[in-house]
């Protein structure tokens, strides 16, 4: 209704928020109110893994909606590939919130959903957490997994001779960029198809337990910062190279938006944001691998050797790949919407 007044955080303050919000939201989870949350069941035997990161801007609230359920989801998202990279079971999320005093409930509400609907597609949920006030958004959560003892994915492991495959279906992101930006044109239904994909990306955790359990995966990374960024960190625990192919196939509407504006596949499939896993296998079972992983519906393609070289190249030439590097002039913070495709893809 025009001109109603809508609740704000620090109308409630924290103890108005413990009763109205997160009550009626979690106050079913065994362990909710307590300093520490309860995970997972006693007496299972499991290796525990943990991993925190925070969120940034989510793109998506730049090229079309400021909703914060997307930095909800994104939240969840990245702190559950991280498990998945480990191919680990998600046992639960912990939560930090800081938030400003003027942030109404209904965003915090939001917030919340974005990351509750995440967990809840991935098979786990939020078992506790903090909220504060500041001047800054700031979206942090921690994640806990367990794997089958001595299964855990690693990083290192790989050896020259290894294939790498991408886990995953690179490229949504940064088309719907392309597509909001005006650059390129699909249909209304393929158009939602990839917002859809772009502001939910999805943690490749059944990949990660296929490869887990089976034991073919070598090393395995989640791709946070860029494909290029994680073939680099991938080779550096291992003291090895990579020479990557330069082509991909990407699914039917990223295919015609990286057509439409006069890119290769591969420019689109090495850009960060859409959350798959690069793995390296021995050269003799990515056929079993990509068969294996493909029956569960999930997506993977050989893109590239490892060797002993310690350079990585694309083709016949260096590899000077897209990053989203941290502390650099590539960190993601948000931004200008005008300047930001350009920065990535170089238009």
């Amino acid at each position: 209704m025009s001109g109603t007044i809508e609740l704000r955080l620090g109308d409630l303050g924290e103890r108005g928020i413990q009763e109205k919000v997160f009550q009626p939201r979690y106050g079913a989870t065994e362990g909710f109110g307590d300093d520490s949350a309860l995970l997972g069941a006693v007496g299972v035997p499991s290796e525990l893994v943990a991993t925190t990161d925070s969120c940034p801007t989510p793109l998506v609230n730049l090229l079309r909606e400021k909703d914060l359920y997307h930095a909800g989801w994104l939240l969840a998202t990245i702190n559950l590939s991280d498990l998945a990279a480990a191919g680990a079971e998600p046992l639960g999320l912990v939560v930090n919130y800081t938030l400003p005093k003027s942030t109404t409930v209904r965003e915090f509400e939001r917030l919340l959903d974005g990351v509750d609907e995440c967990c809840a597609v991935n098979g786990t949920k939020v078992a506790g957490g903090d909220i504060r006030d500041g001047e800054v958004v700031q979206l942090t959560a921690t994640a806990i997994g367990r794997c089958a003892p001595g299964t855990r994915l690693r990083r290192s492991g790989a050896q020259a001779g290894d294939r790498l495959l991408l886990v995953g279906s690179p490229g949504y992101l940064w088309a719907a960029a392309l597509v909001e930006t005006g650059q390129a044109k699909l249909s209304q239904r393929d158009r939602d198809e990839v917002w859809h994909r772009a502001s939910r990306p999805e943690a490749q955790l059944k990949a990660g337990r296929v490869l887990a359990s089976t034991g073919l995966a070598r090393a395995a990374m989640d791709v946070s910062d860029g494909l290029f960024a994680t073939v680099r960190t991938l080779c550096e625990a291992n003291g090895l190279g990579a020479a990557v192919t330069g082509e991909f196939e990407l699914d039917g509407p990223v295919a015609s938006v990286a057509s439409q504006c006069g890119l290769r596949p591969f420019d689109l499939a090495q850009t960060w944001g859409d959350w798959g896993l690069v793995v390296a296998v021995r050269a003799e079972d990515v056929h079993l691998v990509t068969k294996m992983l493909r029956e569960e519906s999930i997506a993977a393609q050989e893109f590239g050797t490892l060797n002993s070289e310690r350079e990585l190249t694309a083709g016949t030439t260096p590899w000077q790949g897209i990053a989203q590097e941290r502390f650099s002039a590539s960190s993601w913070h948000g931004g200008d919407l005008a300047t930001v495709v350009a920065d990535v893809l170089g238009r």
